[in-house]
């Protein structure tokens, strides 16, 4: 077969699966796209190293992992639903591991890797027998808002701490930190570099940031220089099949609360971001979006998968907007993304230079963007606004995502029934506010007894 054929041929497959035709791209706009994304999202490889890091996992084997599922996320969206849009593990989801789950309770993180795996093979056949799609129509949306403008907030006062830019405090709890120490002028001077990029509307902002506060680290010799750039890539041995190996040890009320949250968590992580961006690219129908449970599919697969490599579960990632905004309609896009992230799996030594102090500005601009979704909540009646706040504000004050989700569900069902409004309340949330009495009382009561 001659070079023309063959490219016919690839040209053929390419239309039938991704169906670029219809939906009015081509193969140079979709790469674009990708790469865009990719670069926008990448940082998560460093970010996620470091959080996963602090509750004392292995961080070469965190960054393989997290590149992995990564690819195995992007490569079904790819194919199974045929959308522009990139998976990995999401932020909000780690944070609740490491300063939720191992460093307020105490648990190991072999144990709570464990309770990630049964959630993600709860979570899988919750998708698969579409009950995932039910449940989360049933949630106030109000309340959904609130979750992700809460984690937002909790992940930029992580951000912070990290970066040195806020202390703890005998009198006050937190403060402002010292100025004199060089390191926290380096999350500074990222933070300031990164939000510029960001409203000059820059693509890959955030990552573009990270690269030039760990320069100016490294040249300033603030961080050390490391022996190389590129090496083979890390073994996932440290945490490889870890959380199977401890199912045993989820024999503990508090794990069963940690499973249900982690379900909670990552039940609205993905399904909001995905009809956010599906209504960017304008592939809504009806106010539906086409395929939604094949893209749930994709990203329970790699939240599996991930769970069972040694990383916390995945989320589709807001950044994709980034390479939809350029002309990313298809699949391919998703394909491009998971080839990058391939790539960079022979770049693991920058684990060494991209330290807390530079990715402390990415945790503070990716919380500020999950805000946002604050000035949808409806904020003039009462009976919202009450339980919308405590779900938002008791996350940083409580460093507990599951304590935020919480009190907003606890509180939501009471202001409700005063305002006149118990028609309106689902089954669901009922079931929910007895379940989470229950988890309050497992993680606060029941140890002390």
């Amino acid at each position: 077969m001659d070079n023309g054929q063959t490219t016919a041929t690839k040209a053929g497959w390419l239309e039938r699966t991704f169906h670029f035709k219809e939906l009015k791209t081509n193969t140079k706009r979709e790469t674009v796209a990708g790469l865009t994304t990719f670069v926008s999202m990448a940082y998560i490889l460093f970010v996620n190293a470091n959080i996963l890091g602090a509750a004392g996992m292995d961080k070469g084997a965190v960054f393989t992992a997290t590149a992995l599922s990564a690819i195995i996320g992007c490569t079904l969206m790819a194919f199974l639903a045929n959308y522009p849009i990139g998976i990995a593990p999401g932020l909000g989801d780690n944070a609740f591991f490491t300063y939720s789950v191992v460093l307020t309770m105490g648990i190991p993180w072999q144990t709570a890797m464990a309770g990630v795996v049964v959630a993600s093979v709860i979570f899988t056949l919750l998708s698969l027998f579409k009950i995932r799609e039910i449940v989360i129509d049933a949630i106030p949306h109000d309340l959904k808002l609130a979750m992700a403008a809460g984690i937002g907030i909790f992940i930029a006062f992580v951000g912070l701490k990290g970066g040195g830019i806020v202390v703890a405090s005998k009198s006050s709890l937190v403060e402002l930190g010292s100025l004199t120490v060089p390191t926290t002028w380096l999350t500074i001077f990222g933070f300031f570099v990164t939000a510029l990029l960001m409203a000059r509307r820059v693509p890959g902002s955030i990552f573009i940031g990270i690269l030039a506060t760990t320069l100016l680290g490294l040249v300033t010799g603030l961080i050390p220089m490391p022996d190389k750039i590129v090496s083979s890539i890390p073994s996932l041995a440290p945490t490889f099949g870890v959380g199977l190996a401890n199912l045993g040890n989820i024999n503990t009320p508090q794990m069963l609360a940690v499973i249900i949250v982690l379900l909670l968590v990552t039940f609205f992580d993905t399904a909001g971001t995905l009809v956010g961006l599906a209504q960017q690219a304008g592939l809504m129908k009806n106010d539906k979006m086409p395929r939604i449970g094949r893209a749930l599919m994709a990203d329970s697969f790699s939240m599996l998968a991930g769970s069972v490599m040694g990383t916390t579960p995945t989320a589709a990632y807001v950044e994709s907007s980034a390479g939809i905004a350029v002309g990313g309609r298809t699949g391919f896009t998703s394909l491009v993304i998971a080839g990058m992230f391939g790539l960079s799996l022979f770049f693991s030594p920058l684990l060494s230079v991209v330290t807390t102090e530079v990715t402390a500005p990415a945790l503070i601009i990716v919380g500020s963007l999950m805000a946002q979704s604050m000035r949808f909540i409806n904020w003039e009646k009462f009976e919202i606004t009450l339980p919308a706040f405590l779900t938002i504000i008791a996350m940083p004050l409580t460093s507990n995502i599951s304590y935020g989700i919480a009190f907003g569900f606890l509180v939501y069902p009471i202001t409700m029934i005063a305002a006149g409004r118990r028609k309106e309340l689902n089954p669901v949330v009922i079931v929910l506010f007895f379940i989470f009495i229950a988890m309050l009382y497992v993680l606060n009561i029941l140890p002390h007894n």
